[in-house]
């Protein structure tokens, strides 16, 4: 199959992933916290839905939780903190209760850990380096998919049988060398080469757990918000391993 006939095979999937790299430009460009949180905040409560259906988990109660942690990431330092607070509270009252549910806690940490990650990073490093993230995950995404659609052959992971390994490396090799230019408004060559292809790696599983969970649920996709796209977290997925690890490595090497 060469490149025009993947175009044509997947046209709702390239428009809709225009529009929402338009729109991505737009809050890119107007570059405030309350409009980054706001956005933000959206995506989360669409992920955060669909994570529950994944996980088949029907507690009401926890879309509340989730509105309330994202209210007080909007003024808390470093939001990503918020996540072990949750954890403490949530244990100590199924303690106190002798109630304990391990499966009420999944969504709360899936996507919660990763969205505040988020949020995290543009609060603490700005939004050049939440692009520097987007454009990684996106090419890593992209690459592996038209790399692995032209000449990839070996089967990447049993997860997700239509990825292989020509494509995944493919990804990461396309994206590592675009993040590192990028990267180097930011950090130095060495760094960002580091930063870009851990990233890179990082969405590649990402993508393959969100992948799993769909494969255990026994959908294709997470939701149908995007035509060609899926659901929320079939746009996320990637970024959901990734902003960690971008956070993470800033904050412990830069």
């Amino acid at each position: 199959m060469d490149f025009k006939e993947i175009y044509n095979s997947q046209k709702d999937r390239v428009l809709t992933g225009f529009s929402m790299l338009a729109f991505g430009i737009l809050i890119a460009f107007v570059d405030n916290l309350f409009v980054t949180w706001s956005v933000l905040g959206v995506v989360y409560l669409f992920a955060f839905y669909e994570a529950m259906k994944l996980f088949k988990v029907e507690d009401n109660k926890l879309y509340v939780y989730a509105v309330f942690i994202w209210l007080i990431a909007l003024f808390f330092p470093n939001p990503d903190d918020l996540i072990f607070i949750v954890l403490i509270l949530s244990l100590a009252i199924m303690a106190h209760r002798k109630e304990v549910n391990y499966s009420v806690l999944a969504p709360l940490f899936y996507p919660s850990i990763s969205m505040l990650f988020l949020l995290s990073l543009y609060k603490d490093f700005g939004m050049g380096v939440l692009i520097w993230l987007v454009v990684v995950v996106a090419l890593t995404d992209t690459g592996a998919y038209f790399v692995g659609k032209s000449i990839g052959k070996t089967p990447f992971s049993p997860t997700s049988p239509n990825k292989t390994w020509e494509g995944c490396i493919g990804g990461v090799v396309i994206s590592s060398v675009v993040g590192t230019i990028l990267g180097l408004l930011y950090v130095d060559f060495t760094l960002s080469l580091f930063i870009s292809f851990f990233v890179a790696l990082s969405s590649i599983w990402g993508d393959l757990f969100e992948s799993y969970l769909k494969r255990e649920a026994g959908v294709k996709d997470s939701g149908n918000l995007f035509p060609g796209h899926g659901g929320m977290l079939d746009r996320l997925d990637g970024y959901l391993f990734a902003s960690v690890i971008m956070v993470i490595l800033l904050r412990g090497l830069a």
